[in-house]
Protein backbone atom coordinates (compact mmCIF):
# COMPACT_ATOMS: atom_id res chain seq x y z
CA UNK A 1 0.00 0.00 0.00
CA UNK A 2 2.69 2.83 1.42
CA UNK A 3 6.00 1.43 -0.50
CA UNK A 4 6.82 2.76 -3.76
CA UNK A 5 3.58 5.39 -3.51
CA UNK A 6 4.14 8.98 -3.22
CA UNK A 7 2.59 11.03 -0.36
CA UNK A 8 0.00 13.51 -2.43
CA UNK A 9 -1.24 14.71 0.68
CA UNK A 10 -0.76 14.89 4.83
CA UNK A 11 -2.75 16.15 7.27
CA UNK A 12 -2.14 16.35 10.66
CA UNK A 13 -5.05 17.19 12.76
CA UNK A 14 -3.53 17.83 16.10
CA UNK A 15 -0.45 19.54 17.60
CA UNK A 16 0.69 16.60 19.13
CA UNK A 17 0.44 12.75 20.69
CA UNK A 18 2.47 11.21 23.11
CA UNK A 19 5.07 13.86 21.64
CA UNK A 20 4.70 16.91 19.88
CA UNK A 21 4.45 16.71 15.46
CA UNK A 22 7.90 18.16 14.74
CA UNK A 23 7.87 21.98 12.90
CA UNK A 24 6.65 21.23 9.59
CA UNK A 25 5.92 17.48 9.74
CA UNK A 26 3.07 17.67 6.83
CA UNK A 27 4.94 20.10 4.58
CA UNK A 28 7.90 17.83 5.08
CA UNK A 29 6.46 14.52 3.91
CA UNK A 30 4.14 15.50 1.48
CA UNK A 31 5.65 14.89 -2.18
CA UNK A 32 7.92 12.54 -0.60
CA UNK A 33 7.99 8.55 -1.95
CA UNK A 34 8.02 6.49 0.34
CA UNK A 35 10.73 3.82 -0.25
CA UNK A 36 10.01 0.79 2.16
CA UNK A 37 8.50 -0.09 5.59
CA UNK A 38 10.33 -1.63 7.97
CA UNK A 39 10.07 -2.57 12.33
CA UNK A 40 11.88 -1.85 14.61
CA UNK A 41 11.32 -3.24 18.53
CA UNK A 42 7.82 -1.69 18.84
CA UNK A 43 8.25 0.94 16.60
CA UNK A 44 7.15 1.28 12.60
CA UNK A 45 9.62 2.98 9.97
CA UNK A 46 8.92 4.37 6.94
CA UNK A 47 12.10 5.35 4.53
CA UNK A 48 11.68 8.20 2.53
CA UNK A 49 13.31 8.90 -0.69
CA UNK A 50 14.61 12.32 0.74
CA UNK A 51 17.03 10.15 3.25
CA UNK A 52 14.50 11.22 5.99
CA UNK A 53 12.34 8.17 7.67
CA UNK A 54 8.94 8.41 9.48
CA UNK A 55 8.95 7.19 13.31
CA UNK A 56 5.38 5.55 14.31
CA UNK A 57 4.77 3.97 17.37
CA UNK A 58 1.00 2.89 18.17
CA UNK A 59 1.16 3.54 21.69
CA UNK A 60 -1.45 1.02 23.49
CA UNK A 61 -4.60 2.04 21.30
CA UNK A 62 -3.39 3.08 17.76
CA UNK A 63 -3.89 1.79 14.50
CA UNK A 64 -3.21 2.42 10.65
CA UNK A 65 -6.20 1.89 8.85
CA UNK A 66 -6.86 1.58 4.98
CA UNK A 67 -9.27 3.52 4.24
CA UNK A 68 -11.28 5.15 0.70
CA UNK A 69 -11.23 8.79 0.95
CA UNK A 70 -15.15 9.45 0.81
CA UNK A 71 -15.40 7.52 4.45
CA UNK A 72 -15.86 10.35 6.50
CA UNK A 73 -12.72 11.20 9.27
CA UNK A 74 -13.42 10.07 12.56
CA UNK A 75 -12.92 12.01 16.04
CA UNK A 76 -9.61 10.10 16.61
CA UNK A 77 -8.15 9.74 13.09
CA UNK A 78 -5.17 12.03 13.72
CA UNK A 79 -2.69 11.78 10.98
CA UNK A 80 -4.41 10.80 7.26
CA UNK A 81 -1.70 9.90 4.30
CA UNK A 82 -3.70 10.23 0.99
CA UNK A 83 -1.33 9.01 -1.40
CA UNK A 84 -0.87 9.25 -5.63
CA UNK A 85 -3.29 6.65 -6.07
CA UNK A 86 -5.78 8.23 -4.35
CA UNK A 87 -6.12 5.98 -1.11
CA UNK A 88 -5.53 6.92 2.92
CA UNK A 89 -3.79 5.40 5.52
CA UNK A 90 -5.43 7.04 8.46
CA UNK A 91 -3.48 7.40 12.01
CA UNK A 92 -6.21 6.46 14.60
CA UNK A 93 -5.06 6.75 17.95
CA UNK A 94 -8.18 7.14 20.89
CA UNK A 95 -5.76 7.67 23.84
CA UNK A 96 -3.21 9.58 22.12
CA UNK A 97 -0.60 7.22 23.30
CA UNK A 98 1.46 7.17 19.82
CA UNK A 99 3.73 9.22 18.70
CA UNK A 100 4.87 10.02 14.56
CA UNK A 101 8.56 12.21 14.32
CA UNK A 102 11.11 12.49 11.35
CA UNK A 103 14.49 11.32 11.53
CA UNK A 104 17.81 11.07 9.08
CA UNK A 105 17.47 7.77 8.05
CA UNK A 106 21.69 7.34 9.09
CA UNK A 107 21.44 8.49 12.04
CA UNK A 108 18.09 5.94 13.22
CA UNK A 109 20.21 4.08 15.83
CA UNK A 110 21.59 7.39 17.44
CA UNK A 111 17.96 8.83 18.29
CA UNK A 112 16.67 8.83 21.74
CA UNK A 113 14.13 6.41 21.18
CA UNK A 114 16.84 3.31 19.59
CA UNK A 115 19.92 4.11 20.77
CA UNK A 116 19.14 2.09 24.28
CA UNK A 117 17.05 -0.75 22.31
CA UNK A 118 18.67 -4.44 22.68
CA UNK A 119 18.54 -6.94 19.79
CA UNK A 120 15.35 -7.75 17.88
CA UNK A 121 14.22 -10.98 19.10
CA UNK A 122 13.36 -12.39 15.73
CA UNK A 123 16.68 -11.23 14.06
CA UNK A 124 19.81 -14.26 14.22
CA UNK A 125 21.39 -11.92 16.28
CA UNK A 126 19.82 -12.64 18.76
CA UNK A 127 21.02 -16.23 19.98
CA UNK A 128 21.31 -18.03 23.45
CA UNK A 129 24.82 -16.82 24.17
CA UNK A 130 23.98 -13.17 23.32
CA UNK A 131 20.69 -13.77 26.16
CA UNK A 132 22.41 -15.40 28.68
CA UNK A 133 25.18 -12.16 28.30
CA UNK A 134 22.90 -9.95 28.47
CA UNK A 135 21.27 -11.59 31.87
CA UNK A 136 24.62 -12.11 33.65
CA UNK A 137 24.41 -11.25 37.27
CA UNK A 138 20.84 -9.81 37.22
CA UNK A 139 18.76 -10.36 40.43
CA UNK A 140 15.43 -9.25 38.63
CA UNK A 141 12.56 -11.74 37.88
CA UNK A 142 13.23 -13.15 34.24
CA UNK A 143 9.67 -11.94 33.54
CA UNK A 144 10.58 -8.55 34.05
CA UNK A 145 13.95 -9.10 32.34
CA UNK A 146 12.31 -9.70 29.13
CA UNK A 147 10.26 -6.97 29.45
CA UNK A 148 13.01 -4.79 29.61
CA UNK A 149 13.86 -3.23 26.25
CA UNK A 150 17.50 -3.16 27.57
CA UNK A 151 17.98 -6.91 26.87
CA UNK A 152 15.44 -7.89 24.11
CA UNK A 153 13.04 -5.26 22.19
CA UNK A 154 9.17 -5.57 21.55
CA UNK A 155 8.62 -8.71 23.73
CA UNK A 156 5.47 -7.43 25.53
CA UNK A 157 3.52 -8.94 28.68
CA UNK A 158 1.45 -11.39 27.03
CA UNK A 159 3.86 -13.12 24.62
CA UNK A 160 6.40 -12.57 28.08
CA UNK A 161 4.34 -15.11 29.71
CA UNK A 162 3.62 -17.33 26.66
CA UNK A 163 7.59 -17.79 25.75
CA UNK A 164 8.09 -18.50 29.68
CA UNK A 165 5.39 -21.39 29.53
CA UNK A 166 6.88 -22.79 26.79
CA UNK A 167 10.16 -22.90 27.39
CA UNK A 168 9.46 -24.22 31.08
CA UNK A 169 10.64 -21.07 32.83
CA UNK A 170 9.29 -19.96 36.48
CA UNK A 171 8.22 -16.14 35.77
CA UNK A 172 10.10 -15.42 39.12
CA UNK A 173 13.56 -17.44 38.74
CA UNK A 174 16.04 -14.61 38.64
CA UNK A 175 17.21 -13.71 35.34
CA UNK A 176 21.05 -13.84 36.12
CA UNK A 177 20.45 -18.19 36.56
CA UNK A 178 18.50 -18.04 33.07
CA UNK A 179 21.86 -19.28 30.90
CA UNK A 180 23.24 -22.51 28.89
CA UNK A 181 20.22 -24.77 28.77
CA UNK A 182 17.70 -22.51 30.06
CA UNK A 183 18.33 -19.88 27.58
CA UNK A 184 18.95 -22.09 24.97
CA UNK A 185 14.98 -22.74 25.57
CA UNK A 186 14.02 -19.54 26.31
CA UNK A 187 15.53 -17.65 22.98
CA UNK A 188 13.62 -20.16 20.57
CA UNK A 189 10.48 -20.13 22.60
CA UNK A 190 10.69 -16.58 22.38
CA UNK A 191 10.58 -16.16 18.83
CA UNK A 192 8.23 -18.92 17.82
CA UNK A 193 5.47 -17.10 20.15
CA UNK A 194 5.97 -14.37 18.31
CA UNK A 195 5.97 -15.53 14.87
CA UNK A 196 2.95 -17.94 15.61
CA UNK A 197 1.15 -14.40 17.05
CA UNK A 198 2.46 -12.48 13.53
CA UNK A 199 0.67 -15.32 12.01
CA UNK A 200 -2.62 -15.07 13.54
CA UNK A 201 -2.65 -11.12 13.28
CA UNK A 202 -1.72 -10.89 17.13
CA UNK A 203 -4.04 -11.05 19.93
CA UNK A 204 -7.50 -8.52 20.12
CA UNK A 205 -8.11 -7.61 23.77
CA UNK A 206 -10.07 -4.60 24.07
CA UNK A 207 -8.72 -2.49 20.87
CA UNK A 208 -6.40 -4.28 18.14
CA UNK A 209 -7.06 -5.24 15.39
CA UNK A 210 -5.32 -5.81 12.06
CA UNK A 211 -4.68 -3.00 8.95
CA UNK A 212 -7.59 -4.51 7.40
CA UNK A 213 -9.97 -4.19 10.34
CA UNK A 214 -10.16 -7.55 11.33
CA UNK A 215 -9.14 -9.03 14.79
CA UNK A 216 -6.30 -10.94 15.52
CA UNK A 217 -6.52 -14.39 16.57
CA UNK A 218 -3.35 -15.61 18.71
CA UNK A 219 -5.70 -15.14 21.99
CA UNK A 220 -7.45 -18.23 21.33
CA UNK A 221 -4.20 -19.90 20.97
CA UNK A 222 -2.79 -18.46 24.75
CA UNK A 223 -1.13 -21.66 26.88
CA UNK A 224 -1.41 -19.47 30.09
CA UNK A 225 -2.31 -15.95 29.84
CA UNK A 226 -5.91 -14.89 30.92
CA UNK A 227 -6.34 -18.42 32.19
CA UNK A 228 -6.45 -18.26 35.70
CA UNK A 229 -7.95 -21.23 37.43
CA UNK A 230 -7.86 -23.17 33.86
CA UNK A 231 -6.19 -26.30 33.73
CA UNK A 232 -2.84 -26.13 32.05
CA UNK A 233 -2.75 -26.94 28.66
CA UNK A 234 0.45 -28.42 28.93
CA UNK A 235 0.15 -30.70 32.31
CA UNK A 236 -3.18 -30.78 32.38
CA UNK A 237 -3.46 -31.39 36.09
CA UNK A 238 -2.79 -28.22 37.29
CA UNK A 239 -4.82 -24.50 37.48
CA UNK A 240 -2.93 -21.86 35.69
CA UNK A 241 -2.00 -19.41 38.57
CA UNK A 242 -1.37 -15.05 38.18
CA UNK A 243 0.71 -12.91 39.87
CA UNK A 244 1.84 -9.64 39.96
CA UNK A 245 5.07 -8.66 39.37
CA UNK A 246 5.88 -4.39 38.38
CA UNK A 247 2.35 -3.71 38.29
CA UNK A 248 1.38 -6.05 35.56
CA UNK A 249 -0.53 -9.74 35.91
CA UNK A 250 1.88 -13.02 35.18
CA UNK A 251 0.31 -15.92 34.00
CA UNK A 252 1.76 -19.37 34.98
CA UNK A 253 2.19 -23.08 35.66
CA UNK A 254 3.73 -23.63 39.17
CA UNK A 255 4.31 -27.23 38.02
CA UNK A 256 5.43 -26.68 34.29
CA UNK A 257 7.95 -23.65 34.90
CA UNK A 258 10.57 -24.23 36.99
Amino acid sequence: MLPGRRLAQVDVRRRDLRIPFPDGFAQALTGRRVEGIRRRAKYILADLDDGQTVIIHLGMAGRMQIVEPRVPLGRHDHVVFTTDEGKQIRFNDPRRFGLMTLTPADKLDEHKLFRHLGPDPLDSAFTPAVLSAALKGRKTSIKAAILDQRIVVGVGNIYACESLHRAGISPKRKAGTVAGALAARLVPAIKKVLKDAIAAGGSSLRDHVQVSGELGYFQHAWRVYGREGESCKHCKTTEVTRIVQGGRSTFYCRVCQR
